[in-house]
């Protein structure tokens, strides 16, 4: 548990660093939302009672982790401050986003990063994408950057959609296994986003042991990775509640779906309509295939001079199995994608 944090701790400022030394001081945030087990008050020397730091007990250890209350103006902004102090010292924290919670570590500390990695219980191969508080930001961390992925980006960050691209050979960043690629989002939650601001580019992979299902509160997250994480930033539930979608613009200039989740297929088209979907076009023609042949009356007269015969047999039409065959080998067509995360928020 951090209850002391120096504010004099590195901080990611535009991409670099910057050091400012001040006092170390006790921070105490209040939590309007402590469940009846986990309420706790402290005495001051007047006998007045006064609430202290949120905390949920964990059934593995019995040590309490850090839970602060961000949803409340009036302790929002120590919140983040400690946060930021927690990331600078290479600590993981626990973030609301507007799709799930997250865990979040300094994407330009490789050891931050594989805290992240252990407390998932995942490997390098695996790696996390990077939040940001802004699209500006892009430039300076991807390079050769498709004009559809810039198009989505102005239209829809802040919001569920992480974008695949090819990573500036100077960024020196080490996430993991990227093959030289880096996922990029702008979450739409405005304390995270503020947060993002104090410390730069962060790491966030979503909040829950690998291959478990996603935390949509803090509570839930601290459930699951307790105190390998310093601290848990509360903002009631999850928005959404749906991981973001990820299109991938390495492997394709055009995009390609390789995780349908918040934001529609619909909504893409609507800027970028040559991305593809999770389906590929093959699919697509062979459904359609399939569909026209369904719909064939069967009383519908032959043309001049053919023999008579029914429009349609079984041998006409692409059975469901072959078809969900053919859709599987379009997608696996892609030999060149990059690493793509599987659980992120």
């Amino acid at each position: 548990m951090i209850s002391q944090v120096g504010r004099g701790s590195s901080r990611l400022d535009d991409g670099a660093r910057m050091y400012d030394m001040d006092e170390t001081d006790q921070m105490t945030v209040e939590d309007n939302e402590l469940t009846e087990d986990t309420d706790v008050e402290s005495t001051d020397t007047d006998g007045q009672s006064e609430p202290i730091e949120a905390v949920a007990e964990t059934e593995d250890t019995g040590i309490a982790p850090l839970i602060l209350d961000v949803a409340n103006p009036a302790t929002y902004e120590e919140a983040l401050e400690q946060a930021a102090d927690a990331i600078a010292d290479g600590e993981c924290i626990v973030l609301p986003t507007d799709t799930v919670y997250g865990i979040g570590a300094d994407a330009l500390d490789s050891l931050a990063v594989q805290r992240l990695l252990n407390a998932k219980e995942r490997g390098r191969d695996m790696p996390p994408p990077v939040l940001v508080s802004d699209s500006v930001a892009l430039p300076a961390l991807c390079q050769h950057i498709p004009v559809a992925a810039e198009a989505l980006a102005e239209k829809y960050w802040p919001g569920g959609l992480t974008l695949i691209l090819r990573a500036q050979e100077s960024l020196g960043m080490d996430l993991g296994e990227t093959n030289g690629t880096l996922a990029v989002r702008v979450p739409d939650q405005d304390q995270t986003r503020e947060l993002l601001r104090m410390t730069g580019p962060m790491a966030v992979s979503s909040a829950n042991k690998s291959g478990h299902p996603a935390a949509l509160t803090a509570q839930e997250a601290a459930n699951q990775l307790g105190v390998t994480v310093a601290v848990y930033l509360d903002a009631g539930p999850s928005r959404v509640g749906e991981a973001s979608t990820i299109i991938d613009f390495v492997s394709t200039t055009d995009g390609k779906v390789v995780r349908q989740g918040a934001l529609s297929l619909e909504a893409i088209h609507e800027v970028a309509p040559d991305v593809v979907g999770m389906e590929g076009p093959e699919d697509e023609a062979a459904e359609e295939d399939v569909r026209k042949a369904e719909t064939i009356p069967s009383d519908e007269p032959s043309p001049e001079g053919a023999a008579e015969s029914p429009t349609s047999t079984t041998d006409d039409v692409v059975p469901a199995e072959e078809t969900e065959q053919i859709a599987q080998s379009a997608t696996a067509a892609d030999t060149e994608a990059p690493v793509t995360p599987t659980d992120e928020n």
